[in-house]
């Protein structure tokens, strides 16, 4: 059947065969013979195709069945000669890829390899120079860095205002009130962000009776000491301080009995001190201090009782004097005394015309000492001012230098109860509608504390913000004070502190709109103001707070104030 091969296979033999005949005629046993070499020719052509198939498409198996099945034993012998070197070649394989890593001897000869040597010399030549390198780096910034101006010594009465309840009663709005009752109130107390209130005075004290005078007790009218006591402990949980006034003879005509008592009732003040230092206040007024006999060096002898107990407590003196000699005097003795008194109310209008100098005035002469800034001794500013100039005052005394100091009413401007035929009484505090007293006449919700409290433009609102403000921002809270020439009627000043953010503060006094034009030629070299700033709070509504605006196109309006920040620039 297939007869080149078998040429070929002569030609290489080198004997010349002859070709074998084929049978002559076809019989039973050459068809059986020729029917069997067709199959095993067709069975070797199929051997040579799966040969010559790529491995992963060759069968690991013979045919299914016995040997000497169709796909004869020829078959099955080639298909397990792929399979057995298949799995020659995967043992190879993964032989050829495990790496057994070098021995510990080879490690430290190639270690020991002088380019190795230099390498590591070099990695850490480069390591120690760029750590040196950082740490020369790092002490020239610090060096070249702007010093931070040391803060100076901070008490609780330089944090916040003060205020003033003078008449319990009638703050509570009830004749029956007592001690206890002020409990109620010190969430609206401490909404305020004020740091401290100036209680009474409550002790007992018959009108001009000077024997039977206690100022160790509590007038049994507004409770008890173990109301008072227990007022102080719940006000401390509110991070609000108490002070006790102990002005002697606060129901009669003259506060200090008459000249000739003046030393029994120094010596009466001095034991109170201690007795209600040991209870639990943290601090003291008196008032109308200008009526004792050689005040100056009896205010220093207090102030020294109350700082040697703790320096954490406070002295208040008041006086009704406006006179700034007479004030210096009281302050002469002793530094630490805060003093508030009738300068800023007197001469009557002097507002429209000379507040800023009274101001540079009064710091220049007490030489930048902390100062307590107030319109009176005890009145409502309400008493002293018009409406149209409260909310100018309220920014005035929350941005001066120095504590602030308050009396109740003032946050919603509270007006003086006057009865034709009576004297002044102390005004019933308008909490709400259903509170005020019929005798009062008609009241609005504006008028009151429960109104104003959800009115953001309201005078208790500005009062809130402008507290709030103060207590957290370092240059309004103790910064540097420089006043700008600003123009008639107009007050104008920069607090700032270190490098913190600072404040411009405009104040219009007078009557008629001004146009802004600030002078600055007599400013240090270290103050300086942008040409733009930007808007914190207004007295008025009608200004975007937020809003930046240029400074020479700034227009005041009358009896409006403006606190604007700007940063801090190295």
């Amino acid at each position: 059947m297939d007869p080149e091969p078998e040429q070929q296979a002569s030609t290489c033999g080198g004997a010349s065969t002859p070709p074998p005949q084929p049978a002559q005629g076809p019989g039973p046993s050459e068809g059986v013979d020729s029917g069997t070499m067709s199959q095993d020719a067709e069975v070797d052509m199929k051997d040579v195709e799966l040969n010559e198939l790529e491995p992963e498409k060759q069968p690991m198996n013979a045919a299914a069945g016995p040997a000497g099945s169709a796909a004869g034993p020829g078959s099955a012998e080639k298909n397990g000669l792929v399979k057995i070197k298949v799995a020659e070649d995967e043992a190879e394989a993964a032989a050829a890829s495990k790496f057994t890593g070098l021995t510990k001897e080879e490690l430290l000869k190639v270690a020991s390899s002088p380019g190795w040597v230099r390498t590591r010399w070099a990695l850490l030549v480069l390591f120690w120079l760029g750590w040196f390198g950082m740490l020369a780096g790092a002490v020239v910034i610090i060096v070249q860095a702007p010093r931070c101006r040391e803060l100076p010594a901070q008490r609780w009465w330089h944090q916040g205002a003060l205020y003033r309840i003078g008449d319990l009663q009638a703050f509570l709005g009830s004749e029956e009130a007592r001690v206890s009752g002020l409990k109620e109130q010190l969430d609206y107390l401490n909404s305020l962000k004020v740091k401290g209130i100036v209680l009474g005075p409550i002790h007992e004290n018959p009108a001009d009776d000077f024997q039977e005078t206690n100022l160790t007790k509590v007038d049994p009218t507004l409770g008890s000491q173990e109301d008072l006591e227990s007022f102080l402990h719940l006000a401390k949980k509110k991070n609000i301080r108490v002070i006790l006034d102990l002005t002697p003879n606060y129901k009669g005509q003259n506060s200090w009995f008459q000249p000739m008592d003046s030393d029994v009732v120094t010596t009466k003040v001095k034991d109170a001190l201690s007795f209600w230092l040991n209870v639990g206040v943290d601090g003291f007024q008196v008032q109308d201090v200008e009526a004792i006999k050689n005040a100056p060096s009896v205010l220093a002898e207090w102030q020294n009782i109350t700082k040697s107990f703790e320096e954490d407590r406070l002295l208040i003196a008041g006086t009704n004097s406006s006179s700034l000699e007479q004030i210096l005097h009281l302050l002469s003795i002793d530094n630490n005394l805060l003093l508030t008194s009738s300068y800023l109310a007197n001469p009557p209008n002097h507002h429209r015309t000379h507040t800023n100098t009274l101001i540079t005035q009064y710091l220049n002469a007490t030489e930048n000492r902390w100062c307590s800034w107030s319109l009176s001794q005890a009145k409502l500013m309400t008493s002293i001012l018009p409406a149209s100039l409260l909310r100018l005052y309220q920014m005035l005394l929350f941005t001066l230098p120095g504590t602030p100091v308050f009396t109740y009413g003032d946050e919603i401007g509270l007006e003086a109860a006057v009865l034709p035929g009576q004297p002044m009484k102390s005004p019933v505090m308008l909490w709400n509608e259903s509170s005020v007293p019929s005798t009062m006449g008609p009241i609005t919700p504006n008028m009151t504390v429960k109104g104003q409290s959800e009115d953001t433009g309201s005078l208790l609102f500005l009062f809130r913000k402008l507290s709030e403000q103060r207590m957290k921002e370092r240059s309004l809270l103790h910064g540097d004070f420089y006043a700008l020439s600003a123009g008639p009627g107009l007050f104008s000043y920069i607090r700032q502190w270190d490098q913190n953010r600072r404040f411009l503060v405009l104040l219009n006094f007078g009557d008629k709109s001004q146009l802004v034009k600030l002078g600055t030629s007599k400013l240090p070299a270290s103050v300086s103001l942008p040409a733009s700033v930007d808007l914190m709070l207004a007295t008025h509504e009608g200004r975007s707070e937020g809003a930046s605006l240029e400074l020479n196109q700034l227009d005041l309006k009358p009896h409006e104030g403006l606190l604007f920040h700007f940063p801090h620039v190295a």
